[in-house]
């Protein structure tokens, strides 16, 4: 499953983050902490790999009292099988997974 165009750091970061725990739910919270993404970089990139079918997402209830439901996210078969090859193809070519710091 290749893709002619090249994935960003940002979503690759976020790739190799969701594939430590591949079946696992994992919040935008973790995930921002675990790439150093900022929300307004992290969300966007969330909701174009949901849209492109390569994670699921819902709705989770909250697990303390009055705490909003919260959406999480994991990746597909397809999205699994696409992150390991990217994620591959970045570190065989030095593009580098380390966790983004701002600015970056």
């Amino acid at each position: 499953m290749a893709l002619a165009r090249r994935w960003s750091r940002q979503t690759l970061a976020v790739l190799a983050a969701l594939m430590e725990q591949p079946r696992a739910w994992h919040h935008g919270y973790e995930l921002s902490k675990g790439t150093g993404l900022k929300s307004g970089t992290l969300y966007p990139i969330l909701l174009r790999l949901s849209d492109q079918g390569l994670l699921d997402s819902v709705w989770k209830d909250a697990t303390r009292p009055g705490r909003p439901p919260r959406h999480v996210y994991r990746l597909t078969a397809g999205g699994l099988a696409l992150a390991r090859e990217q994620v591959k193809v970045a570190a065989e070519s030095g593009f580098g997974l380390r966790p983004i710091k701002a600015g970056q």
